[in-house]
């Protein structure tokens, strides 16, 4: 007698599930009030990128990447990712890594995704590459037509306008659908005149 198997749910595979971890990064660190900005990732991705409190962006890859030792410690940074992922809940933990002897390693966060997948996330600082003609998110977008618009000698309503804007950008992940589309919208107007 043979035993047939269904075939497998795509839907609920843990195998399949690996794809979406960059997605599942993405999401804990939206959640973090430290992290202002994150990209969108799609499953598959093997990098996110994201912008802390103070405005500087980071890519963290999925690969192991051997740290540079003369990299600038970006500690504050580090936390709040491994705050974040590990208080996601897809992950089991996330960690800065620690060797068995010496200082911790600030550029190198394991994490343990509960469907027993373990990545070196490693952080480095630095720009996202965008093409000449457009920012690299729509946030960016509706951030510069802002900045174009408060350097312009604004009147009253235009500076309410731009700071509204700038708002927006900042707070980009936080907002609903409609208001992101209005912000890309006056954006686009205000690139016009």
């Amino acid at each position: 007698m043979t035993t047939e198997f269904p075939p497998i749910d795509r839907d609920k595979s843990p195998l399949l599930d690996a794809d979406h971890d960059a997605v599942r990064i993405a999401d804990a660190l939206r959640s973090s009030p430290h992290i202002t900005f994150v990209a969108p990732a799609a499953p598959g991705d093997e990098t996110v990128w994201f912008r802390d409190a103070d405005g500087t962006g980071f890519e963290l890859s999925l690969a192991a990447v051997e740290p540079d030792p003369d990299a600038e410690r970006v500690a504050y940074a580090w936390d709040a990712v491994a705050a974040a992922i590990g208080n996601h809940r897809h992950f089991i933990r996330a960690a800065l890594e620690q060797p068995s002897f010496g200082p911790l390693n600030l550029n190198t966060i394991t994490a343990l995704t509960r469907t027993g997948n373990e990545y070196t996330l490693t952080l480095t600082a630095g720009y996202r590459p965008v093409d000449d003609q457009e920012h690299a998110t729509p946030a960016a977008d509706v951030a510069y037509a802002a900045d174009r618009l408060l350097i312009s000698d604004p009147s009253d309503s235009e500076r309410a306008t731009a700071e509204l804007l700038n708002y927006v950008a900042a707070t980009w992940d936080k907002q609903d659908h409609p208001l992101r589309e209005h912000a890309q919208a006056v954006a686009r107007t205000l690139r016009t005149r």
